[in-house]
């Protein structure tokens, strides 16, 4: 059961989709908001798996509940949601920790299957905006930085999977371990590349060509 928490400001469109998740066999909806003023908060009294984070609200935008957020809890997983694909504002929410975005859609489907990539460690990026996300890695790291960062074989192994596209699902079948051992690689593989989210990690894997 994954737990999920929606932050969103248009009434209807959050009525309609935490209706659906309520009624959908492997999210639990632990709660629904319209602002993200107390979002830190929430999160911690709520533990979700994912969050639904609308980039665009009142007081505090969906970026600055991402930094917020991120910034108490490095490793909670957040799914931005927008109208419209702006580039500029995907790119900063994801350079800012976010761990994927969804183009809101008439289709809550869609809303599942995005849930449940990122829960399991995947990011849904469209070329555009992956190739922002890798030029600004490529623009703030350096070479020399390579020798500092010792991976085991299997912390590549798991790491070229999801350079790869991968989900820890995937790479658990493909390295022939429990999705249990792939989240404690990925922790160990934050931690030693310094990233909070799999886009930052991909960047820098294929920047310091780790993998």
């Amino acid at each position: 059961m994954i737990r999920t928490i929606l932050f969103e400001d248009s009434k209807n469109f959050r009525e309609s989709l935490s209706l659906y998740l309520a009624g959908t066999e492997n999210i639990f909806l632990t709660g629904t908001y319209p602002d993200a003023k107390d979002a830190v908060k929430i999160v911690k009294q709520q533990k979700p798996d994912v969050i639904l984070m609308d980039i665009e609200m009142p007081g505090i935008s969906g970026i600055q509940a991402t930094i917020d957020i991120k910034k108490a809890l490095p490793e909670a997983k957040i799914l931005i949601q927008t109208v419209f694909e702006d580039d500029d504002k995907v790119f900063q929410a994801l350079c800012n920790g976010a761990n994927g975005y969804i183009l809101k859609s008439p289709d809550p489907e869609q809303y599942v299957r995005a849930i449940q990539e990122v829960h399991e460690g995947g990011s849904h990026l469209t070329p555009s905006i992956a190739a922002k996300v890798l030029n600004v890695f490529k623009n703030q790291l350096v070479q020399s930085q390579k020798s500092y960062i010792e991976l085991t074989p299997r912390e590549k192994d798991v790491l070229g999977c999801l350079v790869e596209g991968m989900s820890y699902k995937m790479i658990a079948d493909s390295c022939g371990i429990s999705y249990t051992t792939v989240n404690s690689h990925m922790k160990h593989i934050y931690e030693k590349l310094h990233v909070n989210s799999a886009p930052e990690a991909v960047a820098k894997a294929i920047k310091l060509r780790l993998v």
